[in-house]
């Protein structure tokens, strides 16, 4: 009965020491620092509504962990894992929500059916898309 209960604690005690080491905080937190990056990128935001488009245009992006859109600024600050995706298709969001992002204009078709509060001038007034066309309106 005592041989019982001795293998019973040895067996209980190895399991809480690996455990123990198994499972340490820094080693999962050290990975995810490792891929995080931040960007911040310029849109052409103008008021509240136009926050709530774009921050959930971005966090729709695998990877995004944070947005804040600063409308007086119209900077968007993200966040987003680096092994997950990058600037490049944030911005894509970005402009597929209608907002110009950095030197990317509006896309077109987003862009028309904003309402009237959130078309900025300038958003993509004669500059050119990655497919050669523009929307042409000047706003």
């Amino acid at each position: 009965m005592k041989t019982l209960k001795f293998a019973t604690v040895v067996v209980l005690m190895t399991s809480v020491i690996f455990a123990m080491f198994s499972f340490t905080p820094g080693t999962v937190s050290a990975q995810g620092k490792g891929n995080a990056k931040v960007v911040e990128i310029k849109t052409s935001a103008v008021c509240g509504m136009c926050k709530e488009r774009i921050e959930e245009a971005v966090y729709a992006v695998k990877g995004v962990k944070a947005v804040v859109l600063d409308v007086d600024t119209k900077v968007a600050t993200v966040k987003y894992n680096a092994a997950k995706t990058n600037p490049d298709k944030i911005k894509t969001a970005i402009v597929n929500a209608g907002y110009s992002a950095d030197e990317l204009p509006a896309g077109e078709k987003a862009y028309n059916k904003l309402p009237a509060c959130c078309k900025a001038p300038g958003a993509c007034e004669s500059k050119t898309t990655k497919t050669g066309t523009s929307c042409g309106e000047k706003h």
